[in-house]
């Protein structure tokens, strides 16, 4: 069992920046893909970034490249998502995901992923 907590959500002005954290208890951190997603209010869940246990690997949604950047603190036991020149149509909770896989390229997709944190919101205003 892994328990994922986020935080560093928060309310913005477009242009600004926001670093988001996920801290992971519970099992062998440096084991899990960890992935990022967001859920804007009426509609689907959407794919943000993935990194793979030991950071080989990174992947991201096209639209985010450049403005995103994920990694990990493995001797944390944290994920991070830094997020540069917000802009208001990144509204959305943003949600951490975890899945232990010996596979080392990470998933795109949320239905790979078996554990899940409760989100934390984030609102950029124009």
């Amino acid at each position: 069992q892994v328990q994922l907590v986020e935080s560093g959500g928060g309310s913005v002005q477009a242009g600004d920046s926001l670093r988001l954290s996920c801290a992971a208890s519970g099992r062998t951190f440096s084991n899990f893909v960890m992935g990022w997603f967001r859920q804007a209010s009426g509609k689907e869940r959407e794919f943000v970034a993935a990194i793979s246990g030991r950071s080989s690997y990174t992947r991201y949604k096209n639209s985010m490249k450049g403005r995103f950047t994920i990694s990990r603190d493995n001797a944390k036991n944290t994920v991070y998502l830094q997020m540069n020149s917000l802009k208001p149509e990144d509204t959305a909770v943003y949600s951490c995901a975890a899945r232990n896989s010996v596979s080392v390229y990470p998933d795109s997709d949320p239905t790979w992923y078996n554990y899940w944190g409760q989100g934390t919101q984030v609102t950029v205003s124009s």
